[in-house]
């Protein structure tokens, strides 16, 4: 499996007891022990009155991304028409809350992002924040950059009829900051200063420092305030259930039954007119085989599909496999540092803390020819079954505004691994196909999962790759709690990992950080150094503006750089494969959203309005 930063940091925290505040789907390293929330959200100022906000400019949004003409069935594809309709779809896990200050699985936010309003979307293409489907119109941005002031969308009612409003939002936000609701989510708070109200339609919020990935922090759904009273003795409770009874979404919740099923009926009162679908079923099926049975036999109309099954299903004129690259990424994690004497990046007065070196891996030609060792093709066709695509470096394609078109991914290039090696004085003296420089030598384990077949799988052959060419490379497969250990702990050569859910913005500085080297705790448990990328990181993402045209060119400088570093081997950039029955017309799924329009899909065989 790839690695959510949420998924990191609940095995993570199983093994130590430091805490890794995520910053929502982006993130930031704050390393703490047993931290908790100071912050106040204050909805005015000491004297009661608001606040006065800095002077502020406009910002352009990105143009909404318009359905593909192709993906309507009828003309035009509206909700709303009176039909008896129910869709299946299948999730492979359970929802662990239906509540957005407590759900942190992927399961849960399928059924959340259905039922709670938002202060903006992500561009199902583009990723781009959007105003399309969410509660902010428009925004604007203070002149220095910390005031983020949102004008709400009128006339949007929660399901009984009640005004949804800035209220709400700073409602939720309040709780998550708040230590009793204890929320997993609670770093999202970690640098807003300030939420105020200015009026029902209108909320600014305020950060602590420029931050050019910050909107991110703003996304978590919303909560009914008008449900809930602040002074009742039961109020933590109410507002830490697993479901409400309301929705501003295109649908209601109808009933959930744990490991089985969530059913939700339609929102009659939707803001962007009732769904075509009278019912939506998601069903909980762990097994991927039972899953793609209901889809051919009809009882389910969508499922997420393993890459054997998207290529089974190809041709299949009842179905249309949806296919995208998405968010995250696989790679090698090479330890720079000498795995028997872990050491932090910084000290506690923050100077940096030299590394004692990897014997073979901190030099860069022995890096170099990993890369170049490897049968990316090979990889790619067995091992993904053509569901991925190499990559270069750390930006991807799902981000095209930062992802750098110029660096081009290493060649499968055995021979000139092997000149690499032999160049920096690794030579194979004794004939045993093992090459040594001095008294060190190539040989090394390969870190990988138990429970991922497909890890497994790649693993082993990357240790035939390399090992063709002078490395003597163990496999040693653990379980993922262990596996995170040893990451963790520094204690290891190479291992075989993988990122997703990265986000729609490149800021991947907690990856890259010597602050984030700490051993125990860190996200950069590869020791990588290198203040140039540091500081360009942190340059990137705090430039007055953020326009993305200014931040592009200092992200691709530092792709060019870990290109030529590697303290990652980049492998392969995931795709997400989801099949769907074609008797749905108006489904136009993008890499960043999937249900984006489900109000206007329609049964194609039902009358037409």
């Amino acid at each position: 499996m790839e690695y959510t930063i949420g998924d990191w940091r609940r095995i993570r925290d199983s093994v130590t007891r430091d805490t890794f505040i995520r910053r929502q789907s982006r993130y930031s390293l704050i390393v703490v022990a047993l931290m908790s929330a100071t912050l106040l959200l204050v909805g005015c100022g000491a004297s009661g009155t608001p606040t006065p906000q800095p002077e502020s400019i406009s910002i352009q949004l990105p143009t909404p991304t318009p359905a593909p003409e192709s993906a309507g069935v009828g003309s035009p594809l509206l909700g709303g028409g009176e039909v008896d309709k129910v869709f299946v779809r299948a999730l492979s896990t359970d929802p662990d809350s239906l509540n957005p200050l407590l759900s942190t699985n992927r399961a849960g936010a399928a059924v959340i992002n259905l039922l709670y309003p938002v202060l903006f979307n992500l561009d199902p293409m583009t990723g781009q924040p959007s105003p399309n489907g969410a509660m902010a119109e428009r925004w604007e941005v203070s002149q220095d950059g910390l005031t983020y002031t949102f004008y709400l969308r009128p006339n949007v009612t929660w399901s009984d009829g009640d005004p949804v409003d800035a209220a709400d939002f700073k409602f939720t936000y309040d709780l998550l900051a708040d230590d009793r609701v204890d929320s997993p989510n609670q770093g999202m708070t970690a640098d807003i200063a300030r939420i105020e109200v200015l009026d029902p339609l209108t909320v600014s919020v305020q950060f602590n420092g420029i931050r050019c990935d910050a909107l991110s922090d703003l996304r978590l759904r919303w909560l009914p305030s008008h449900l809930f009273t602040p002074g009742d003795e039961d109020f933590i409770d109410r507002v830490i259930a697993d479901s409400f009874e309301v929705s501003a979404g295109p649908f209601l919740l109808q009933s959930w039954t744990p490991r089985e099923s969530v059913a939700l009926e339609r929102n009659e009162t939707y803001w962007q007119g009732a769904p075509a679908i009278e019912r939506m079923v998601l069903r909980i099926m762990p097994d991927p085989a039972d899953r793609y049975n209901g889809l051919l036999d009809g009882s389910l109309d969508a499922i997420p599909v393993t890459a054997a099954q998207a290529n089974d299903l190809a041709g299949n004129p009842g179905v249309t496999v949806h296919s995208a690259n998405i968010d995250g990424y696989d790679f090698i994690a090479v330890n720079l540092a000498n795995p028997e004497n872990p050491q932090a990046g910084r000290d506690e007065a923050g100077a940096l803390i030299v590394q004692d070196p990897h014997p073979a891996l901190s030099d860069p030609a022995v890096r170099q020819a990993i890369a170049y060792a490897l049968d990316y093709t090979t990889i790619v066709e067995s091992i993904y079954l053509n569901h991925g695509y190499q990559i270069a470096s750390n930006a991807l394609p799902v981000i095209p505004w930062a992802h750098n078109t110029q660096v081009q991914p290493y060649t499968y290039d055995p021979n000139r691994a092997r000149q690499l090696l032999e160049e920096a004085g690794w030579i194979d003296s004794n004939s045993d196909g093992v090459r040594e420089k001095g008294l060190a030598s190539l040989y090394m384990n390969l870190l990988t999962t138990s429970s991922n077949n497909q890890r497994a799988a790649l693993a082993g052959l990357i240790q035939d790759q390399l090992n063709s060419v002078g490395f003597d490379i163990t496999v040693q497969e653990v379980d993922s709690t262990d596996l995170v250990k040893q990451l963790l702990a520094q204690t290891y050569d190479l291992a075989v990992f993988g990122w997703a859910g990265l986000g729609s913005d490149p800021n991947d500085e907690l990856f890259w950080s010597t602050r984030a080297d700490q051993p125990g705790s860190g996200f950069n448990f590869v020791s990588y150094q290198n203040t140039t990328v540091e500081n360009l990181l942190a340059q990137a993402n705090s430039l007055p503006g953020c326009k993305p045209e200014d931040r592009a060119p200092i992200y691709r400088e530092v792709q060019q750089i870990l290109h030529d570093e590697l303290p990652y081997i980049f492998l392969v950039g995931a795709t997400s494969d989801t099949a769907y029955s074609n008797h749905w017309g108006g489904i136009a799924p993008g890499p960043w959203d999937f249900y984006w329009n489900v109000q206007e899909w329609r049964d194609v065989n039902a009358p037409k309005d």
